[in-house]
């Protein structure tokens, strides 16, 4: 490969989806650095396998580099962006990297939507695996069966989260894209769901002619815009009409089984080893994708039956007879909703669910469909929002939440303002045959961790 530009230098390299585009570029023997204001996972990772990164931001960060690449969640007045452009260093986003190295395989898949880019991602990768393309992924969660969020394969085919945020999925031009939903988030991007369905809308026509787009037929507004689509549809579901539709879902616990109908013949029996309707869902989208591609029924049954998860989606961290503990990801209202749907119909316990609103515009828009969404825990621990990159928004609280619950009728909700706190409360509540639900996007895994050990610890005391 032709590189005139050797040495590049990640701002905020910690984040998930920059770890993975890292990563990829260090497997593609480029020299990586980077610098970020805190370790993490990632960066732990990175350093592993020999990246240089430093903890906080500085001009000499940028010493000797060819290119600089940059997240959305990094402001433009950070010293090392200032410095490089003073110096005449290439500066460019994260998703215009994306951009660049879908470039390098024949044929690239882009997974949008809402909701479910990263377990549909994933489970396309696991389904292109097990069909022996050898694909390259780059996803925006650690998945399991990789302990990575990127591969570097030797196949032709490549595939890419498209993320709507800042509009960052308008950079990337792929073969084929896989819409999962679409309904109004990023209020700080996009001022109302019109616009939302425009960026949409454009990302699909983007699509090359020979290429072709996957839709979700159960979310109705993606049906609304296919009508303004003007690259091949084909859709997938369990309603009525769907090209590819699931029929018959069965839940029990952690696994899912329903019958795959293409356009009302029977084409066999899928089993995948995640909890949900959410999840039946994604995993049509990759079984629809490979059926697009020509895999065989028999080689997509097993292939899916081999994915194994992703780290923080529905992500099982403790499971005994009495405590279940569970970590996800869910920062949405539906989001939410799905998470709870698919504990309570797998599992016949109370739900316990610590929940950590992420950014205060989030908080303040869907403050109330929250509270909907929340309404069906048994139990609800509610703490302080997350802030990420967002300043206070005044009169703004995780209270609006927790008011609205109260107003609803909910009876046990408790406030903690330090997660600190959070193993003092959980034993409080004195529980059994309970399932125990982390959610957010900021840092509540951490305290998920925390109450793990805690708990492993009060099981090996009793054990003594």
């Amino acid at each position: 490969m032709f590189k005139k530009a050797n040495r590049i230098h990640f701002i905020g390299i910690g984040g998930i989806g920059m770890s993975g585009i890292a990563e990829l570029l260090l497997n593609l023997d480029f020299n990586i650095t980077g610098s970020d204001i805190s370790k993490s996972q990632n960066v732990n990772r990175l350093e592993a396998k020999g990246v240089n990164i430093s903890i906080g931001h500085s001009a000499e960060n940028i010493e000797n580099v060819d290119v600089v690449v940059y997240s959305s969640a990094v402001k433009k007045e950070n010293i090392e962006i200032v410095t490089a452009k003073k110096r005449h260093i290439p500066v460019i986003r994260r998703a215009e990297m994306l951009a660049q190295l879908i470039n390098l395989k024949e044929t690239s898949i882009a997974v949008g939507g809402t909701h479910g880019k990263t377990t549909t991602s994933s489970m396309v990768g696991t389904v292109l695996e097990g069909s022996n393309f050898d694909p390259t992924l780059v996803v925006g969660g650690l998945v399991s069966n990789l302990n990575s969020n990127v591969k570097l394969g030797h196949g032709d085919i490549i595939v890419v989260e498209a993320d709507e945020y800042d509009r960052s999925f308008l950079a990337l031009n792929p073969t084929i894209a896989i819409i999962t939903n679409l309904e109004m988030e990023h209020t700080d991007c996009y001022a109302n769901i019109e616009e939302l369905e425009l960026a949409f809308l454009q990302f699909c026509n983007s699509i090359p002619f020979y290429g072709e787009i996957i839709l979700c037929a159960d979310s109705e507004p993606l049906m609304k815009l296919s009508k303004y689509i003007k690259k091949p549809i084909v859709t997938y579901g369990t309603v009525s009409g769907a090209d590819f539709r699931a029929a018959n879902i069965i839940f029990n616990q952690n696994f899912s089984q329903y019958d795959l109908i293409h356009k009302e013949k029977k084409l066999g029996k899928i089993k995948i080893n995640v909890p949900g309707k959410h999840n039946v869902l994604n995993s049509l989208a990759a079984i629809s994708l490979g059926l697009e591609l020509g895999v065989s029924v028999d080689i997509l049954k097993n292939s899916i039956s081999d994915y194994n998860g992703v780290r923080r989606r529905f992500d099982i961290k403790n499971n005994n007879s009495q405590i279940i503990v569970i970590d996800d990801y869910a920062h949405h209202p539906t989001e939410v909703k799905a998470t709870i749907s698919a504990a309570k119909s797998g599992w016949d316990k109370d739900i316990v669910v610590v929940f950590q609103p992420h950014l205060f515009t989030r908080t303040r828009d869907f403050y109330k469909d929250f509270a909907n969404s929340l309404f069906d825990s048994d139990y609800l621990i509610i703490t302080d929002i997350y802030p990420a990159r967002e300043e206070p928004i005044k009169n703004i609280s995780s209270m609006l939440i927790m008011n609205e619950l109260e107003n609803m009728g909910h009876k046990n909700i408790t406030y903690i303002n330090d997660l600190s706190d959070l193993n003092a409360t959980l034993d409080e509540l004195n529980l059994n045959n309970h399932m125990v639900i982390t959610m957010g996007a900021g840092d509540i895994w951490r305290y998920n961790e925390k109450y793990n050990d805690h708990l492993n610890e009060k099981m090996n005391q009793c054990n003594d």
